[in-house]
This record gives structure tokens, sequence and C-alpha cells, in this order.
């Protein structure tokens, strides 16, 4: 079956992703004995199966590519417009994830525009002439939310503190199967909205994540990147990254940092300070690592300590890997099963407020409001209150 289709819009999405004819049909012709070729994709009418296949690339249904209307390149529409270049490669699954949230964000936008819900921001915009630290010790005293010891709620907290201040957070949750797993950690797109990934039990990552990211929205850059968490070590970074990385070790370890600036060079002698550094990690929620690669840059830690440091903490996850491993193999034999769902994301207040709010003024229905929130209707109720 053929059907017309709006080559534009397909050109549109390429132009988008950086991506050529030809890169696209290696793409869609993968497992295809009889290729699929330019041709076939750019005239006037396409067989459905292969704008399917296509679709599989975009992922934005098949109404998209049938419509009439064409689309405008703007760099209002996306930050792949605005910005050549990036701190990372991405990938397809990283431009299609950056893709989502920014139609999110000109959804909500519209939305509270509609609704008359004030997003200005709320915090001035500082430069990577500021000190960092100073920058941090600041934002502390809007941002920072009191400290609990588990790390997911510590992470909600932020969120939260950072909805009050107008500042969207998303969370993006990939799941193990999922074919075009985006290669990156987070980004920041104007004028208020951070996007993070979700990795299973590792809340530290994604608290340090953020913060890095609150570090871009403070100097407004844009930014979409996989972040090296041996930052401190590294001398190549730009200066924004740097600045980034620097406002949010010390955002993380407020006071403490003060400790490790005033501890004296970390030797065998010492013990090279793990107890200490155990405690701050504990209390700041930074890694230990993070702070061995901070005592490295400080020049308190040799190159050669801290090389034998990360190579047992290495081990230490290596083995820990292999027991939940084992575990599993373990379990599985003996035929327990366990009820497995991917972890659902962190809702921003402020996602969830704006919605509320749509709905009540009668710019959302009930379903806009699930497909929004993702949720399915029997979770209104949670969200809602009904009046």
């Amino acid at each position: 079956m053929r059907v017309e289709h709006n080559i534009s819009r397909l050109k549109y999405l390429l132009n988008l992703y950086k991506i050529s004819v030809g890169e696209l049909l290696v793409m869609i012709n993968s497992d295809l004995k009889n290729k699929i070729r330019k041709d076939d994709i750019l005239s006037s009418t396409i067989y459905l199966r292969y704008l399917k296949r296509i679709d599989k690339v975009f992922n934005k249904g098949l109404p998209f590519y049938l419509d009439p209307k064409n689309i405008t390149k703007s760099k209002e529409a996306s930050i792949f417009f605005r910005k050549n270049k990036f701190n990372s490669e991405l990938n397809i699954g990283a431009k299609k994830i950056v893709n989502h949230f920014e139609e999110m964000k000109i959804s909500l936008s519209a939305i509270s525009k509609l609704a008359e819900i004030d997003v200005s921001r709320k915090i001035p915009i500082y430069s990577i002439k500021d000190d960092p630290r100073k920058v941090a010790m600041e934002i502390r005293k809007i941002l920072y939310p009191d400290f609990n010891r588990n790390m997911k709620i510590f992470l909600k907290s932020i969120i939260s503190k950072l909805a009050d201040n107008n500042i969207l957070v998303f969370e993006f949750v990939e799941t193990w199967n999922k074919k075009d797993t985006a290669n990156i950690d987070g980004f920041f797109i104007n004028p208020n909205v951070i996007v993070i990934k979700r990795y299973q039990k590792a809340f530290r990552r994604e608290i340090f994540t953020l913060i890095h990211e609150l570090g871009h929205f403070l100097i407004n850059e844009e930014e979409i990147e996989k972040i090296d968490f041996n930052y401190f070590a590294k001398d190549n970074l730009s200066k924004i990254e740097k600045w980034c990385n620097d406002f949010s070790f010390h955002f993380l370890a407020g006071e403490h940092g003060k400790i490790l600036d005033s501890i004296e060079q970390a030797t065998e002698n010492n013990d090279f300070h793990y107890s200490l550094i155990d405690t701050i990690s504990k209390e700041t929620h930074l890694s230990r690592i993070a702070l061995f690669t901070r005592l490295l840059y400080q020049k308190k830690l040799s190159k050669k300590n801290y090389s034998v440091i990360k190579t047992n903490f290495n081990e230490e996850y290596r083995i820990k890997r292999e027991e939940e491993q084992l575990k599993k193999e373990t379990e599985k034999e003996m035929g327990i099963k366990h009820q497995g769902r991917s972890p659902q994301p962190i809702k921003s207040p402020l996602l969830i407020s704006t919605v509320q709010t749509a709905f009540y003024e009668g710019i959302l229905n009930e379903y806009q409001v699930c497909k929004t929130l993702n949720i399915n209707p029997n979770k209104l109720d949670k969200y809602l209150l009904w009046k």
C-alpha cells in the first residue's frame, strides 16, 4: 500500500538530527534483503511499510509524515538549530531524547501562557568570571534542601526546590532492552529546563549531573553532554565545563569543602584520610572517588596513590556486580521470580502544578493531562483534586 507523504517533513527531521539520506537508508535497510532506495523514500508517494521503518528511527508517529503542513526550521524550535557543537558526540538515541523534551518544553510554555502562569526566571544570570565557590554558597541558601541520607529523597527535594524557583527538571528512564540508548547524562535547554538520566542505584551520579546542569542554567549556557566523572583530574576541560564542575562540587560539599582545603597531604601515614573521605561522602552525596579526585586536583594526593585508590574502588565495584549477578542466577535456579518494572521518572512539582492549573482552567482535558504527565487514567485522582 502506497500513501502520499510530506517529503519536507522527512527532510526537516534529517536536518534536525544531522542525518544524511544515505545514513537513514543504512538504518532502515539493516535487515532487508531487497534494499530501500533513495527514490523510494523521496518520491511523492511511499510504501506504508517503508514509512513505518522510517518512523522506527524517529518515533514521531505516522500522522507526522502525512501532515501536509510544512514545518519551519527555527532556532526557537530546537537547540540543534541554535547550536552546532556539543561537549559530546550525540547518538540518535540522545537526539531523540532531546527532541522529545524540547517539544514538551514548547507545549508547557504554551500551556503556561494560556493559563497565565508566571514561569519567569527568579534567579539572576551569572558569568564564568564569577567565582564558582562564591556562587555555590549563594545558591545553596536558595536551593539546597534539608539534607537526607536517602539519596532518592534528597534528589526529589532538590527538584522541588528548583521547581519553587521556576526551574523545570525532567528525568528520563531507559529500559535495558531499548535499541537506541542515549549516550548522555543530562542537558540544559533555555530558558529553564534541565533533563537528567536515571541510573539504577546510582543516585550520586544523578545528583551531581543535576547540579552540574544547574550550573549551565546559572550562566545561561545550553549544553547536551555525557559528564566525565573524573572531572577534577582533567586539564583539557572548557572554561564553562570547569566552572560547572566546580560549582557542582561546592554546592554539594558546602562547608565540607573547607575541611578538604585544610587537611594535610594524603599519604599512607594517615591512611589517605579514608575515614574522613567516607564521612564527607555520606554527608554530601559526593562519591568517594570524586572527593579523592578533588584532593588530586588540589595536589594533596599523588597521581600514583590516586591511581591505586581508583583501582581499588573499581575492584570493589566489580566484586559487588559479580555478587549481584551470582545472586540473580542463584535465585533463578531456585525458581524465585521478582516482579520487575522500569522505575518511574520523578515528576517535578512545577510540571504537576502547571498541568493542574491548566486542567482547572479548562485548557487541558483528562486525556491531555494523562498524556502530559505520562500516567494511566486510573492515576488521575492522585494528581487532580476534584472540585
